[in-house]
């Protein structure tokens, strides 16, 4: 039986960020960047095994995250070399006397937004190929220069591909590469593909299409790069899991939906109860709780522990949509405004953390696309929106100490009653169904990422995009 491998290669350092700490270790969207790439290869249903190759003097870094996150399939961290291809090294011999037909990914730490497309792709290329890699086509031309610097040749640019990673091999194929590099007296390389390729040219290497969001946090622009991708994750929704398995997550857990008495709110609610979770709902018409009050909302915090005892998962709906220009917007609507759509959530932030904390759970805020750029007509929604944005990452990296999580949902337009009620009836089909947004919703509920923005569209729009 197969076996399959995730080498993650984590031995850099900091220094083109400008850090003294492994760039690996830098927090983004709640997580450091070593977990957000951990996580996803634990996750993954392919991958069997991973091993962790970490940079000197911070392996105790890596086995508390490795603890704090539960990430079962981390079986070695070790230290990486002073070079790629000696890390690799280590990771081989480590690995020990597996099967030749073991297939082993070797993937670079800091590019923590792989998909689990770009993985499942690799392992199924290897089905086939001896090596694969991944790589983009270049948008840019590319010149190859002299050594005086001046251009030498342009190769054609529909032929050039930008290589990312995991690189993978069957184990038997890398092995035998390396084998032979080392007794090469001038041997180096920067990646394990061009051991393959010089080493063993017999091998057909396989490229698998790897994506424009795959980056490598390399400079300072990275990171900041990096921390506004992962608020766009509408490629890589957390999984939708089976009737079964949603209940086997949900049934017992008590949920606190606050503005559910209609819409995305309600539907949660509905779907989170159908799936055998204690549901708590709360909103302004139905049981008087006004979600910009703190104690209002300390009320339905206390009321609910008096019932279940715990609250696991906390869901803030409520908002308002005011129409205008600021210039008319009078100080009433300012105020009621600001306090709803932002306000609200630092409050329901505040109060239910010590539950949340308690049961290790999680939080769920909602934004509108209006938050990335804004619009006439829209500056309090909007600018709130975009504040409520800043305050889910910030918040994850507080809270990720005490193993909370704390996400956001960015719905494109949806057929909700606060929408009706501002824009009237809007053509069938134009509008995500509310229903949808409930169901992803509660995946990134129960799903173990946190600090990012899902961003849910319908899908004849991405595929318009795409």
């Amino acid at each position: 039986m197969s076996h399959n491998i995730a080498v993650v290669l984590a031995g850099g350092v900091g220094t083109r960020v400008g850090l003294d700490i492994p760039k690996q270790l830098i927090k983004i969207a709640g997580r450091t960047i070593l977990e957000h790439t951990l996580a996803l290869f634990d996750e993954h249903p392919l991958v069997d095994e991973v091993v962790v190759l970490m940079a000197e003097g911070h392996l105790d870094a890596v086995h508390a995250i490795v603890k704090a996150g539960g990430y079962a399939k981390v079986r070695t961290v070790l230290p990486g070399a002073d070079t790629r291809s000696g890390t690799t090294m280590r990771a081989l011999e480590a690995i020990g006397e597996r099967p030749d037909d073991a297939k082993v990914l070797f993937h670079d730490a800091v590019r923590p937004l792989v998909t689990a497309r770009i993985v499942s792709d690799c392992f199924e290329a290897l089905e086939s190929y001896d090596a694969v890699d991944v790589a983009i086509p270049s948008a840019d031309t590319i010149v190859e220069v002299d050594e005086k610097n001046t251009i030498r040749a342009v190769p054609p640019r529909a032929m050039l591909r930008r290589g990312q990673t995991p690189q993978g091999f069957r184990l038997g194929t890398i092995r035998r590469a390396y084998e032979l590099a080392a007794q090469d007296p001038h041997f180096e390389a920067t990646d394990d593909c061009t051991v393959v390729l010089r080493y063993t040219p017999e091998t057909r290497i396989w490229v698998v299409a790897g994506d424009e969001r795959n980056m490598k946090v390399t400079e300072p622009i990275d990171v900041y790069i990096a921390d506004k991708l992962f608020q766009l994750t509408s490629k890589d929704l957390p999984e939708s899991r089976t009737p079964v398995e949603y209940r086997a997550a949900l049934e017992g857990k008590v949920v606190v939906v606050l503005g559910g008495s209609y819409g995305i709110g309600a539907d949660i609610a509905d779907l989170a109860r159908s799936h055998g979770a204690h549901v708590h709902v709360f909103s302004r018409s139905a049981t008087g709780t006004h979600v910009e009050r703190r104690v209002d909302l300390r009320t339905a915090r206390e009321q609910v522990l008096a019932a279940e005892g715990h609250i696991d998962h906390v869901v803030n709906t409520a908002g308002v949509l005011p129409r205008g220009s600021l210039e008319e917007t009078s100080e009433e609507t300012v105020y009621a405004a600001t306090e709803v759509n932002y306000l609200a959530p630092v409050f329901v932030a505040q109060e239910f953390l010590e539950p949340l904390r308690a049961s290790g759970g999680s939080l769920l805020l909602f934004t509108s696309s209006s938050y990335t750029r804004g619009r006439a007509g829209y500056s309090l929604y909007s600018s709130a929106k975009a504040a409520v944005v800043n305050l889910t990452q910030a918040l994850a990296d507080e809270w990720s100490d005490a193993g909370v999580r704390v996400n956001c949902i960015n719905p494109e337009r949806t057929a909700t009653p606060m929408r009706t009620k501002a824009f009237g009836e809007e053509p069938p089909g134009s509008l995500l169904d509310s229903q949808d947004v409930a169901a992803a919703s509660l995946d990134t509920l129960l799903s173990r990422q946190t600090g990012t923005v899902v961003d849910l569209r319908r899908a004849d729009a991405a595929q318009d995009e795409g």
